[in-house]
């Protein structure tokens, strides 16, 4: 068993190669081969889709009498995989490809038709030149016009690509964000100027407001005392010496001694009177200026200066 691992054989010193006896092949054998299929196909027997790529145990030959350029041609045979029906195809070594024989038809590929087609076009231009010197001229002219056109094109496109690479836009966002902090700014500004001027117009208005209060109030007591005066200078005092005088008894004083809590008890009617009359001037007031204070707090917080900037955004 050692022997079928060295590299070098012995041979002995009679050995005589041209006594070993050949074997006589035929040249059409077959030899069984692994491969894949090259293209897609359809069986013409049962219509079973056969996709490029699928591999199969096929048959290969040598083609008799068929060479191209001194290359050897092979055929290979192959079995439906569905109804084990014979297919065969062929090499191609012209167009590198492979050729449909028999068994199946080859599927549609738009490749190989858009390049046969081009083949086509070029042979029948040439043949028109070998017999036509005008259209050899012709062809010669749409060709340079063509290749103008697109010499005009890829320079369109290079000046486009400069334009483009000259475009900072490392610059167009930091300026963008610029402008953007500009207008911020700018806004803030016109809110704080809003804010002042409402401050003030909300000073005077308030100022306004004590003054017509205290003028209204010093009206009012002028007017009561004004009323007073000429009613007593027309009928004269109730408790006095006038015409209505001696209609009021007055009623002699008791002298009681009275409790601390007694003096208090009298002394409250007069001070609530009192009160009372200063109470009615003054509550109109009080509750304009609570008003006016209650909107110089919501419009001055800083919840009113967001929601003014973000209207302001908006």
């Amino acid at each position: 068993m050692s022997e079928r691992k060295v590299l070098n054989k012995y041979y002995p010193p009679d050995f005589d190669p041209s006594k070993i006896p050949k074997l006589k092949l035929p040249k059409d054998r077959q030899y069984v081969v692994r491969l894949m299929a090259p293209f897609n196909m359809r069986c013409k027997t049962c219509g079973e889709y056969i996709y490029k790529g699928k591999k199969f145990n096929a048959r290969k030959e040598t083609v008799q009498n068929e060479t191209y350029m001194g290359l050897p041609i092979f055929r290979f045979y192959i079995k439906c995989t569905r109804c084990l029906a014979e297919i065969t195809f062929k090499t191609d070594p012209e167009n590198t490809d492979y050729a449909m024989e028999h068994g199946a038809t080859r599927n549609f590929q738009a490749e190989k038709l858009i390049e046969e087609e081009e083949k086509r076009i070029q042979q029948e231009r040439e043949e028109e030149e070998l017999n036509n010197p005008m259209k050899v001229l012709e062809n010669r002219t749409k060709d340079s016009k063509l290749e103008m056109e697109v010499l005009e094109n890829l320079q369109e496109l290079k000046e486009l690509n400069q334009r483009q690479a000259l475009v900072d836009f490392e610059g167009m966002i930091d300026q963008y964000r610029e402008m953007e902090k500009r207008e911020r700014e700018r806004e803030k500004e016109e809110d704080e100027r809003e804010m002042k001027i409402f401050y003030v117009l909300l000073t005077e208005k308030l100022w306004a407001v004590f003054s017509s209060s205290f003028l209204q109030g010093a009206s009012a007591g002028g007017a009561k005392k004004a009323k007073v005066e000429s009613w007593e200078r027309s009928v004269g005092t109730v408790g006095g010496k006038g015409a209505l005088g001696s209609l009021i008894v007055r009623k002699k004083p008791v002298m009681t001694v009275s409790k601390p809590s007694s003096v208090t008890e009298t002394a409250a009617p007069i001070s609530q009177t009192g009160n009372t009359s200063v109470s009615c001037t003054l509550w109109p007031l009080l509750f304009e200026v609570s008003g006016i204070l209650y909107l110089t707090f919501v419009f001055l917080s800083p919840n009113y200066v967001l929601r003014v900037g973000t209207c302001s955004h908006l």
